[in-house]
C-alpha cells in the first residue's frame, strides 16, 4: 500500500536540532526512514510561521523555514525529490522517488498582502491554509468566528490563479463559507477530522463535509487524539475552559494544558477508522484520505508512533469494512486526484 500524508510539522524539529531526518535519529514522527518503510508516496511538510512569534520578522523565517525543508529533501540523494506540478506527484504516486510537497500554514508570512504570495509560490509552496490564528486574511477556529477579509478574498483568487491548493483546515465557519463561495477549484482540508464525532472547533460538520465533497475536495484525517476522541476532546475542552476561569492565559495556559492532555489516556487506533467511516458516510468515498499531523502533535493514538505505522492503518480499514479499492483511496489516490487536479500541469 502507499501512502499519500497531507500534512506534518517536522521540519520544525529538524531546525531546532531535534531530528536527523535523514538518518531517522532524534524525536521525530516523519523520517525518510519511516517514510521508505511505509511505502509513502506523497508527503507534505508544512512552514508554520506565526507573526506573534516572529513579529517582524515572518517573511524572512518562512524563507528560512523553506529553505530548511528544500535541504531536507536534498538531503535524502534522491529518495525524494521535491513536488511543484500535477506530474511531479502523479510521477511519485506511480513509483518515482517520494514526493515533497511545501505548504504554508497560515499567511502570517505575507504581512497582510495577497500579491506577496507570487514569491512563496515561486520558493515551492503548493498548499495554503490562509490562517492558523486570526490574521489580515482570514478568522480561524479557536480565534474569533470572522468571514475570510478583502484580502483574504483576494489571497484565494491569486493562489488559484497560480496552481495552488487552498485548505481550509484551522480556519473559521463563517470563512470556510467564505472559501466555498470564493474558490472556484476543488479545495482540501488537510488535517481536520469529524466534529459530529469529536465535537472540536477544529474538525468539520457534517454540512462541511458535504460541501468539500461536492467542490472534488478531500479531508486528511488527523491523527491529534484529542480531534478523535470524544472523551478526550469533551475532557480537554473542560480543562481549557477551567484555565479560563481562573485567568490562565498565554504560555502558562499552553504549559498547563500540555501538562494535562499528557495525562490523559491515549485514543485507542479504531477513532480513526470510525472518522473515516463517518466522513464516507456523509460525503462519501473519494472525500477522505490521511493528514495526520505528525510532529505537530505528542498525542497519537494507540498502535501509532510515527509516519513508519501507517500501514497499520490499511489493516485497519479493511477489518473496519472498506473495500480494497476505498482503503486505496483513502490511504492516496483521494488526494493524488485533487492535487493533480489543482496544480500545474
Amino acid at each position: 500500500m502507499r501512502f499519500f500524508d497531507a500534512h506534518c510539522d517536522t521540519v520544525m524539529k529538524v531546525r531546532e536540532g531535534r531530528l536527523d531526518f535523514v538518518t531517522g535519529a532524534g524525536e521525530g514522527h516523519v523520517t525518510l526512514p519511516g517514510l521508505v518503510a511505509a511505502g509513502s508516496c506523497v508527503q507534505v511538510f508544512a512552514s508554520f510561521v506565526l507573526a506573534e512569534r516572529y513579529p517582524g520578522e515572518e517573511r524572512e523565517t518562512a524563507e528560512a523555514v523553506i529553505d530548511a525543508i528544500r535541504g531536507m529533501i536534498d538531503a535524502t540523494n534522491g529518495v525524494m525529490r521535491l513536488a511543484l506540478t500535477a506530474s511531479d506527484v502523479r510521477a511519485a504516486c506511480a513509483g518515482a522517488p517520494i514526493a515533497a510537497l511545501i505548504a504554508m500554514e497560515g499567511a502570517d508570512p505575507l504581512e497582510g498582502r495577497a500579491e506577496t504570495f507570487v514569491d512563496f509560490h515561486r520558493l515551492g509552496v503548493r498548499d495554503l491554509i490562509l490562517a492558523w490564528q486570526d490574521n489580515p486574511f482570514s478568522g480561524t477556529a479557536f480565534g474569533t468566528d470572522t468571514p475570510l477579509t478583502a484580502e483574504g478574498w483576494a489571497l484565494v483568487e491569486l493562489a488559484e490563479e497560480l496552481g495552488t491548493m487552498i485548505d481550509v483546515s484551522h480556519l473559521a465557519d463563517r470563512a470556510f463559507a467564505d472559501v466555498c463561495r470564493a474558490a472556484r477549484k476543488p479545495f482540501i482540508a488537510s488535517h481536520s477530522n469529524c466534529r459530529a464525532l469529536s465535537p472540536n472547533r477544529r474538525n468539520l460538520t457534517d454540512p462541511m463535509i458535504r460541501e468539500l465533497a461536492g467542490r472534488g475536495g478531500v479531508m486528511g484525517i488527523n491523527l491529534h487524539a484529542g480531534f478523535l476522541d470524544s472523551e478526550r476532546c469533551r475532557e480537554e475542552t473542560r480543562f481549557g475552559q477551567e484555565l479560563a476561569a481562573r485567568g490562565v492565559t498565554g504560555p502558562d495556559a499552553d504549559r498547563e494544558r500540555c501538562r494535562f492532555a499528557a495525562g490523559l489516556p491515549r485514543a485507542s487506533l479504531e477513532w480513526v477508522a470510525r472518522h473515516v467511516l463517518h466522513a464516507i458516510e456523509v460525503g462519501g468515498e473519494d472525500c477522505v484520505g490521511l493528514g495526520g499531523d505528525l510532529d505537530g502533535t505528542d498525542y497519537l493514538p494507540l498502535g501509532i508512533e510515527g509516519i513508519g505505522d501507517y500501514p497499520k492503518l490499511a489493516g485497519l480499514f479493511l477489518e473496519a469494512g472498506l473495500s480494497s479499492s476505498q482503503v486505496e483511496k483513502v490511504s492516496w489516490r483521494n488526494f493524488e486526484r485533487v492535487f493533480c487536479e489543482v496544480l500545474p500541469r
